[in-house]
Protein backbone atom coordinates (compact mmCIF):
# COMPACT_ATOMS: atom_id res chain seq x y z
CA UNK A 1 0.00 0.00 0.00
CA UNK A 2 2.76 2.44 0.90
CA UNK A 3 4.66 1.33 -2.68
CA UNK A 4 1.46 2.00 -4.77
CA UNK A 5 1.15 5.92 -2.90
CA UNK A 6 5.11 6.52 -3.12
CA UNK A 7 5.23 5.39 -6.82
CA UNK A 8 8.08 7.07 -8.36
CA UNK A 9 6.99 6.99 -12.08
CA UNK A 10 5.19 10.28 -12.48
CA UNK A 11 3.87 9.20 -15.81
CA UNK A 12 -0.07 8.37 -15.77
CA UNK A 13 -0.94 5.27 -17.23
CA UNK A 14 -5.11 4.94 -16.57
CA UNK A 15 -6.97 1.78 -17.77
CA UNK A 16 -10.37 1.90 -19.09
CA UNK A 17 -11.96 0.86 -15.97
CA UNK A 18 -10.21 2.79 -13.74
CA UNK A 19 -12.51 5.69 -13.57
CA UNK A 20 -14.58 4.11 -11.29
CA UNK A 21 -12.42 4.54 -8.54
CA UNK A 22 -13.73 8.00 -8.63
CA UNK A 23 -17.18 7.43 -8.83
CA UNK A 24 -18.61 9.28 -5.73
CA UNK A 25 -15.97 12.03 -5.72
CA UNK A 26 -16.15 14.64 -8.27
CA UNK A 27 -18.94 13.15 -10.87
CA UNK A 28 -21.98 11.42 -10.59
CA UNK A 29 -21.71 9.41 -14.20
CA UNK A 30 -21.21 5.91 -13.70
CA UNK A 31 -18.30 4.06 -15.69
CA UNK A 32 -16.36 7.06 -16.43
CA UNK A 33 -12.91 7.05 -18.31
CA UNK A 34 -10.29 9.79 -18.27
CA UNK A 35 -8.14 10.73 -21.37
CA UNK A 36 -5.05 11.43 -19.81
CA UNK A 37 -4.27 13.16 -23.46
CA UNK A 38 -6.46 16.10 -21.29
CA UNK A 39 -3.84 16.45 -19.20
CA UNK A 40 -1.26 18.97 -20.70
CA UNK A 41 1.06 19.08 -18.51
CA UNK A 42 3.18 17.45 -15.76
CA UNK A 43 1.83 19.09 -13.14
CA UNK A 44 -1.56 17.49 -13.65
CA UNK A 45 -0.66 14.11 -14.62
CA UNK A 46 0.96 14.21 -11.21
CA UNK A 47 -2.25 15.10 -9.05
CA UNK A 48 -4.22 12.65 -11.30
CA UNK A 49 -1.98 10.23 -10.47
CA UNK A 50 -1.65 11.09 -6.82
CA UNK A 51 -5.11 10.30 -6.33
CA UNK A 52 -5.30 7.43 -8.93
CA UNK A 53 -2.87 6.04 -6.48
CA UNK A 54 -4.68 7.10 -3.13
CA UNK A 55 -8.06 5.91 -4.56
CA UNK A 56 -6.61 2.21 -5.52
CA UNK A 57 -5.13 1.62 -2.35
CA UNK A 58 -8.44 3.16 -0.54
CA UNK A 59 -7.05 5.55 1.37
CA UNK A 60 -8.58 8.65 -0.47
CA UNK A 61 -9.04 11.01 2.43
CA UNK A 62 -11.01 14.07 1.04
CA UNK A 63 -14.18 14.67 -0.08
CA UNK A 64 -15.99 12.81 2.38
CA UNK A 65 -20.09 13.05 1.60
CA UNK A 66 -21.78 13.98 5.08
CA UNK A 67 -25.46 12.70 4.71
CA UNK A 68 -26.62 15.17 7.83
CA UNK A 69 -25.32 18.10 9.33
CA UNK A 70 -21.98 18.52 10.79
CA UNK A 71 -21.22 18.23 14.44
CA UNK A 72 -19.03 16.44 17.23
CA UNK A 73 -20.71 12.88 15.33
CA UNK A 74 -21.35 13.22 11.84
CA UNK A 75 -23.17 10.50 9.51
CA UNK A 76 -21.35 9.35 6.91
CA UNK A 77 -20.88 6.28 4.59
CA UNK A 78 -24.09 4.67 6.45
CA UNK A 79 -22.84 5.34 9.94
CA UNK A 80 -21.63 7.42 12.81
CA UNK A 81 -18.19 8.71 12.97
CA UNK A 82 -16.44 11.59 15.31
CA UNK A 83 -15.54 14.72 13.20
CA UNK A 84 -12.09 15.47 14.70
CA UNK A 85 -12.07 18.05 11.01
CA UNK A 86 -14.61 20.55 11.51
CA UNK A 87 -14.33 24.50 11.69
CA UNK A 88 -17.25 24.78 13.60
CA UNK A 89 -15.34 25.73 16.36
CA UNK A 90 -17.88 27.22 19.01
CA UNK A 91 -20.27 24.17 17.88
CA UNK A 92 -23.10 26.27 16.87
CA UNK A 93 -23.65 24.61 13.53
CA UNK A 94 -27.42 23.57 13.60
CA UNK A 95 -28.09 26.06 16.65
CA UNK A 96 -31.91 26.41 16.73
CA UNK A 97 -31.64 29.98 17.05
CA UNK A 98 -29.05 30.54 13.72
CA UNK A 99 -31.57 27.99 12.14
CA UNK A 100 -34.39 29.95 13.10
CA UNK A 101 -33.04 33.48 12.10
CA UNK A 102 -31.61 32.37 8.77
CA UNK A 103 -35.25 30.50 8.11
CA UNK A 104 -37.03 34.08 9.20
CA UNK A 105 -34.34 35.51 6.81
CA UNK A 106 -35.35 33.67 3.62
CA UNK A 107 -39.06 33.99 3.98
CA UNK A 108 -39.22 37.65 4.53
CA UNK A 109 -36.40 38.46 1.59
CA UNK A 110 -36.09 35.32 -0.38
CA UNK A 111 -32.83 32.71 -0.91
CA UNK A 112 -30.79 35.81 -2.94
CA UNK A 113 -30.39 39.14 -3.12
CA UNK A 114 -30.86 39.48 -7.24
CA UNK A 115 -27.38 41.79 -7.62
CA UNK A 116 -24.00 42.79 -6.47
CA UNK A 117 -23.33 44.48 -3.43
CA UNK A 118 -23.21 47.94 -4.93
CA UNK A 119 -26.00 48.29 -6.98
CA UNK A 120 -29.59 46.25 -6.34
CA UNK A 121 -28.02 43.23 -4.18
CA UNK A 122 -27.68 45.34 -0.84
CA UNK A 123 -30.70 44.49 1.77
CA UNK A 124 -30.61 46.16 5.36
CA UNK A 125 -29.81 43.27 6.54
CA UNK A 126 -26.19 43.49 5.05
CA UNK A 127 -26.16 47.24 6.74
CA UNK A 128 -27.08 45.74 10.15
CA UNK A 129 -24.40 42.71 9.94
CA UNK A 130 -21.90 44.88 8.90
CA UNK A 131 -22.50 47.37 11.85
CA UNK A 132 -22.49 44.31 14.67
CA UNK A 133 -19.07 43.29 12.95
CA UNK A 134 -17.48 46.25 12.86
CA UNK A 135 -18.47 46.53 17.12
CA UNK A 136 -17.21 43.05 17.31
CA UNK A 137 -13.80 43.69 15.75
CA UNK A 138 -13.59 47.08 17.73
CA UNK A 139 -13.25 48.95 14.51
CA UNK A 140 -15.14 51.59 12.76
CA UNK A 141 -16.27 50.00 9.56
CA UNK A 142 -16.90 46.42 8.08
CA UNK A 143 -17.49 45.20 4.91
CA UNK A 144 -18.36 41.74 4.03
CA UNK A 145 -17.68 39.16 0.93
CA UNK A 146 -18.59 35.99 -0.49
CA UNK A 147 -15.40 34.73 1.36
CA UNK A 148 -12.77 34.91 4.04
CA UNK A 149 -10.52 34.04 0.54
CA UNK A 150 -12.04 37.33 -1.69
CA UNK A 151 -12.10 39.49 1.91
CA UNK A 152 -7.78 38.79 1.77
CA UNK A 153 -7.82 39.44 -2.14
CA UNK A 154 -10.02 42.55 -2.03
CA UNK A 155 -7.82 44.42 0.92
CA UNK A 156 -4.64 43.87 -1.03
CA UNK A 157 -5.40 44.36 -4.67
CA UNK A 158 -7.32 47.60 -4.01
CA UNK A 159 -4.81 49.14 -1.29
CA UNK A 160 -1.61 48.70 -3.05
CA UNK A 161 -0.14 49.63 -6.01
CA UNK A 162 2.61 48.03 -7.91
CA UNK A 163 5.57 50.10 -6.01
CA UNK A 164 4.13 48.74 -2.60
CA UNK A 165 5.29 46.21 -0.94
CA UNK A 166 3.91 43.35 1.56
CA UNK A 167 5.75 41.73 4.24
CA UNK A 168 4.37 38.50 4.75
CA UNK A 169 5.04 35.58 7.81
CA UNK A 170 6.71 32.48 5.50
CA UNK A 171 3.08 30.32 6.97
CA UNK A 172 0.12 32.83 6.15
CA UNK A 173 -2.63 31.38 4.22
CA UNK A 174 -2.37 30.97 0.45
CA UNK A 175 -4.89 33.36 0.09
CA UNK A 176 -2.42 36.35 1.03
CA UNK A 177 -0.01 35.02 -1.41
CA UNK A 178 -2.35 35.07 -4.11
CA UNK A 179 -3.87 38.46 -3.37
CA UNK A 180 -0.09 39.99 -3.66
CA UNK A 181 0.05 38.36 -7.24
CA UNK A 182 -3.18 39.81 -8.21
CA UNK A 183 -2.07 43.24 -7.17
CA UNK A 184 1.47 42.66 -8.74
CA UNK A 185 2.96 43.93 -5.45
CA UNK A 186 6.36 42.79 -4.06
CA UNK A 187 5.81 40.31 -1.92
CA UNK A 188 9.16 39.08 1.13
CA UNK A 189 8.31 36.84 3.29
CA UNK A 190 9.84 36.93 7.26
CA UNK A 191 10.62 33.90 8.65
CA UNK A 192 7.58 32.08 10.67
CA UNK A 193 6.42 34.39 13.97
CA UNK A 194 9.73 35.86 14.18
CA UNK A 195 10.03 39.59 14.71
CA UNK A 196 13.89 39.94 14.36
CA UNK A 197 13.39 38.37 10.78
CA UNK A 198 10.66 40.97 10.10
CA UNK A 199 12.87 43.82 11.38
CA UNK A 200 15.46 43.19 9.15
CA UNK A 201 13.51 43.24 6.03
CA UNK A 202 11.74 46.33 7.38
CA UNK A 203 15.12 47.57 7.44
CA UNK A 204 15.94 46.54 4.23
CA UNK A 205 13.19 48.39 2.42
CA UNK A 206 13.05 51.17 0.03
CA UNK A 207 11.87 54.52 0.67
CA UNK A 208 9.71 55.06 -2.10
CA UNK A 209 6.20 53.12 -2.15
CA UNK A 210 4.03 51.92 1.38
CA UNK A 211 5.13 48.73 3.37
CA UNK A 212 1.91 46.19 4.71
CA UNK A 213 2.94 43.82 7.41
CA UNK A 214 0.75 40.89 6.80
CA UNK A 215 0.34 37.68 9.65
CA UNK A 216 -2.50 35.18 10.58
CA UNK A 217 -3.76 35.40 14.17
CA UNK A 218 -4.11 32.11 14.27
CA UNK A 219 -1.61 30.06 11.60
CA UNK A 220 -4.22 27.66 10.10
CA UNK A 221 -1.83 24.55 9.71
CA UNK A 222 0.06 24.76 13.07
CA UNK A 223 -2.03 26.96 15.05
CA UNK A 224 0.48 28.43 17.15
CA UNK A 225 -0.95 32.73 17.35
CA UNK A 226 1.03 35.38 16.06
CA UNK A 227 3.02 37.85 17.86
CA UNK A 228 0.85 40.37 17.69
CA UNK A 229 2.17 43.35 20.27
CA UNK A 230 5.54 42.78 18.61
CA UNK A 231 4.31 43.35 15.02
CA UNK A 232 2.32 46.42 16.31
CA UNK A 233 5.35 48.00 17.49
CA UNK A 234 7.51 47.34 14.32
CA UNK A 235 4.87 49.17 12.70
CA UNK A 236 4.77 51.72 14.59
CA UNK A 237 8.70 52.21 14.60
CA UNK A 238 8.89 52.20 10.91
CA UNK A 239 6.06 53.80 10.11
CA UNK A 240 3.93 51.07 8.34
CA UNK A 241 0.56 49.12 7.84
CA UNK A 242 -0.52 46.11 9.80
CA UNK A 243 -2.90 43.76 8.52
CA UNK A 244 -4.14 40.10 10.33
CA UNK A 245 -5.86 37.67 8.88
CA UNK A 246 -8.57 35.99 11.75
CA UNK A 247 -10.05 33.32 9.80
CA UNK A 248 -9.10 30.84 12.69
CA UNK A 249 -8.81 33.66 15.70
CA UNK A 250 -12.44 35.52 15.49
CA UNK A 251 -14.72 33.31 17.66
CA UNK A 252 -11.43 31.67 19.26
CA UNK A 253 -8.79 33.60 20.81
CA UNK A 254 -9.70 35.83 23.95
CA UNK A 255 -12.14 35.78 26.73
CA UNK A 256 -15.39 36.66 24.59
CA UNK A 257 -14.50 35.21 21.19
CA UNK A 258 -13.22 38.91 19.52
CA UNK A 259 -9.74 37.52 18.80
CA UNK A 260 -6.16 38.11 18.53
CA UNK A 261 -6.58 41.57 20.15
CA UNK A 262 -8.57 40.91 22.72
CA UNK A 263 -6.25 37.73 23.61
CA UNK A 264 -3.03 40.03 23.86
CA UNK A 265 -5.24 42.82 25.50
CA UNK A 266 -4.25 45.17 22.88
CA UNK A 267 -6.42 48.30 21.60
CA UNK A 268 -8.15 46.84 18.07
CA UNK A 269 -7.54 50.07 16.62
CA UNK A 270 -3.37 49.47 16.67
CA UNK A 271 -3.92 47.02 13.43
CA UNK A 272 -5.17 48.89 10.58
CA UNK A 273 -6.92 46.05 8.75
CA UNK A 274 -8.68 42.78 10.17
CA UNK A 275 -9.72 40.60 7.44
CA UNK A 276 -11.91 37.12 8.88
CA UNK A 277 -14.19 34.59 7.87
CA UNK A 278 -17.95 33.89 8.36
CA UNK A 279 -17.66 30.35 8.12
CA UNK A 280 -16.16 28.97 10.82
CA UNK A 281 -16.68 29.84 14.16
CA UNK A 282 -19.65 31.77 12.85
CA UNK A 283 -21.48 28.93 10.66
CA UNK A 284 -22.23 30.99 8.04
CA UNK A 285 -20.97 31.96 4.79
CA UNK A 286 -18.38 34.78 3.51
CA UNK A 287 -15.86 36.73 4.79
CA UNK A 288 -15.64 40.25 6.44
CA UNK A 289 -12.98 43.33 6.64
CA UNK A 290 -13.19 45.49 9.75
CA UNK A 291 -11.26 48.90 9.11
CA UNK A 292 -11.48 52.63 9.03
CA UNK A 293 -14.82 54.15 8.17
CA UNK A 294 -12.45 55.31 4.97
CA UNK A 295 -11.22 52.36 3.93
CA UNK A 296 -14.47 50.73 4.14
CA UNK A 297 -16.17 53.01 1.89
CA UNK A 298 -13.10 52.71 -0.63
CA UNK A 299 -13.28 48.97 -0.67
CA UNK A 300 -17.09 49.26 -1.25
CA UNK A 301 -16.13 51.30 -4.49
CA UNK A 302 -12.77 49.87 -5.13
CA UNK A 303 -12.84 46.40 -4.35
CA UNK A 304 -13.35 43.93 -7.38
CA UNK A 305 -14.58 41.16 -5.15
CA UNK A 306 -16.89 43.22 -3.21
CA UNK A 307 -18.16 45.09 -7.24
CA UNK A 308 -18.36 41.83 -9.18
CA UNK A 309 -19.40 38.82 -6.87
CA UNK A 310 -22.96 38.14 -5.95
CA UNK A 311 -24.16 39.73 -2.63
CA UNK A 312 -24.22 37.22 0.23
CA UNK A 313 -28.09 35.61 0.65
CA UNK A 314 -30.25 37.06 3.43
CA UNK A 315 -30.14 33.43 5.10
CA UNK A 316 -26.25 33.29 5.52
CA UNK A 317 -26.55 37.30 6.72
CA UNK A 318 -29.25 36.26 9.43
CA UNK A 319 -27.17 33.11 10.90
CA UNK A 320 -23.98 35.71 11.41
CA UNK A 321 -26.04 38.29 12.92
CA UNK A 322 -27.66 35.46 15.44
CA UNK A 323 -24.33 34.19 15.87
CA UNK A 324 -22.69 37.24 17.22
CA UNK A 325 -25.74 37.49 19.41
CA UNK A 326 -25.19 34.18 21.00
CA UNK A 327 -21.15 34.93 21.75
CA UNK A 328 -21.98 38.26 23.48
CA UNK A 329 -24.82 36.40 26.07
CA UNK A 330 -22.64 32.73 25.90
CA UNK A 331 -19.17 33.58 26.18
CA UNK A 332 -18.72 30.16 28.17
CA UNK A 333 -18.68 28.59 24.47
CA UNK A 334 -14.84 29.74 24.43
CA UNK A 335 -13.84 28.93 27.53
CA UNK A 336 -14.94 25.60 26.90
CA UNK A 337 -13.33 25.77 23.46
CA UNK A 338 -9.75 26.01 24.65
CA UNK A 339 -10.26 23.39 27.69
CA UNK A 340 -11.41 20.75 25.09
CA UNK A 341 -8.25 21.96 23.12
CA UNK A 342 -6.25 21.73 26.03
CA UNK A 343 -6.99 18.08 26.99
CA UNK A 344 -6.68 17.00 23.70
CA UNK A 345 -3.33 18.54 22.84
CA UNK A 346 -2.08 17.71 26.12
CA UNK A 347 -3.36 13.97 25.57
CA UNK A 348 -1.55 13.58 22.57
CA UNK A 349 1.83 15.23 23.26
CA UNK A 350 1.53 12.26 26.38
CA UNK A 351 1.18 9.63 24.00
CA UNK A 352 4.47 10.82 21.95
CA UNK A 353 2.78 13.37 19.29
CA UNK A 354 4.52 15.46 17.30
CA UNK A 355 1.80 18.91 17.91
CA UNK A 356 4.66 21.49 17.14
CA UNK A 357 3.57 24.85 18.80
CA UNK A 358 0.21 24.56 18.62
CA UNK A 359 -2.03 27.02 21.26
CA UNK A 360 -5.25 26.58 20.11
CA UNK A 361 -7.92 24.56 18.48
CA UNK A 362 -6.21 23.86 15.32
CA UNK A 363 -3.35 20.73 16.39
CA UNK A 364 -1.60 19.30 13.88
CA UNK A 365 -0.12 16.49 14.72
CA UNK A 366 3.03 15.98 12.23
CA UNK A 367 4.28 13.01 10.96
CA UNK A 368 6.60 13.79 8.15
CA UNK A 369 6.27 11.41 5.47
CA UNK A 370 3.11 11.92 3.25
CA UNK A 371 2.18 8.45 2.52
CA UNK A 372 2.41 7.44 6.40
CA UNK A 373 0.19 10.63 7.35
CA UNK A 374 -2.33 9.54 4.13
CA UNK A 375 -2.75 5.64 5.52
CA UNK A 376 -2.71 6.99 8.85
CA UNK A 377 -5.38 9.03 8.13
CA UNK A 378 -7.55 6.32 6.41
CA UNK A 379 -6.79 4.01 9.27
CA UNK A 380 -8.40 6.77 11.69
CA UNK A 381 -11.21 6.70 9.52
CA UNK A 382 -11.55 2.96 9.61
CA UNK A 383 -12.06 3.49 12.96
CA UNK A 384 -14.57 6.19 12.34
CA UNK A 385 -12.74 8.97 13.27
CA UNK A 386 -12.46 11.98 10.29
CA UNK A 387 -9.17 13.66 10.49
CA UNK A 388 -7.90 14.95 7.49
CA UNK A 389 -4.51 14.62 6.03
CA UNK A 390 -2.45 17.84 5.05
CA UNK A 391 0.70 17.03 2.69
CA UNK A 392 2.62 19.74 0.49
CA UNK A 393 2.50 22.11 -1.14
CA UNK A 394 -0.32 23.35 1.95
CA UNK A 395 2.53 22.45 4.29
CA UNK A 396 6.05 22.24 3.30
CA UNK A 397 7.66 18.77 2.12
CA UNK A 398 8.78 16.95 4.99
CA UNK A 399 6.10 17.75 7.18
CA UNK A 400 3.20 16.78 6.24
CA UNK A 401 0.43 15.70 9.25
CA UNK A 402 -2.94 15.43 10.50
CA UNK A 403 -4.62 18.61 10.82
CA UNK A 404 -7.45 18.26 14.29
CA UNK A 405 -9.73 20.80 14.83
CA UNK A 406 -10.86 20.87 18.37
CA UNK A 407 -15.13 22.30 18.74
CA UNK A 408 -16.79 23.66 22.21
CA UNK A 409 -19.50 20.96 21.41
CA UNK A 410 -16.61 17.66 21.72
CA UNK A 411 -16.96 16.21 25.13
CA UNK A 412 -14.52 14.81 27.34
CA UNK A 413 -16.12 11.14 26.23
CA UNK A 414 -15.56 12.00 22.86
CA UNK A 415 -11.74 13.43 23.40
CA UNK A 416 -11.12 10.66 25.71
CA UNK A 417 -11.93 7.88 23.10
CA UNK A 418 -9.71 9.87 19.83
CA UNK A 419 -6.75 9.51 22.75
Amino acid sequence: MTDKLKGRDSSLVVSSSSGGLFNGFFISKKNCTFDKASLVDGRARRVFDMVTRACEAEVYPYQLPLTGRSGPMVQAEGRQMLMLSSYDYLGLIGDPRIDDAAVDAIRKYGTGTGGVRLLTGTIDLHHQMEKELAVFKGMAHAVTFSSGYLANLAVVSALLAPQDRVLLDSLSHRSLVDACRLAGVTLRRFAHNDPASLRRELESCPPSGRTLIVADGVFSMDGDICRLPELIALKKEFGCYLMIDEAHASGVLGTTGRGTDEHYGVAATDVDIWTGSLAKAIPSNGGFVAVSQEIGIYLQHVAAPFIFSAALCPAAVAAVRATLEILKSEPERVKRLRENASFLRSGLRDLGYDTGNSQTPVIPVILGDEAKTTIFAGRLRDLGIVVTPVIFPAVAQGSARLRICVTAAHTRQHLESAL
